[in-house]
């Protein structure tokens, strides 16, 4: 089986896992294309969800931006936010956009 995204516009609206034959007999009319992803993200960089953004010169999936004052590496086509993520383990964190840093959501012991 293999895994395709339905990709409009730049915009994955939809994913279907089919078998190879399946496109041979599939009409489907309506704007865009499929394109192949894999879970692992070995081909196009990510796993492509739908809201997912396809850049065809690059020929990668990227994941929408999380926030906005996040930048894209288009290295890696990941998001960055702003302020590095604590490298602790002790903790868990999640990103105040509005405070532009980083909070404590679980203090682990």
């Amino acid at each position: 089986m293999t895994i395709f995204a339905k990709v409009n516009n730049g915009i994955v609206s939809k994913v279907i896992v089919a078998d190879d034959t399946f496109f041979e007999n599939f009409i489907d009319d309506s704007a865009g294309r499929y394109i192949e992803t894999k879970e692992d993200g070995s081909i196009r960089n990510h796993y492509a969800g739908v809201g997912y953004t396809y850049n065809s010169e690059a020929d990668v999936f990227i994941a929408p931006q999380p926030f906005p004052s996040w930048t894209l590496d288009t290295d890696t086509y990941e998001w960055n936010p702003p302020v590095e993520l604590p490298t602790d383990t002790d903790n868990s964190y999640k990103w105040n956009e509005a405070e532009q840093q980083w909070v404590i959501t679980t203090i682990n012991q």
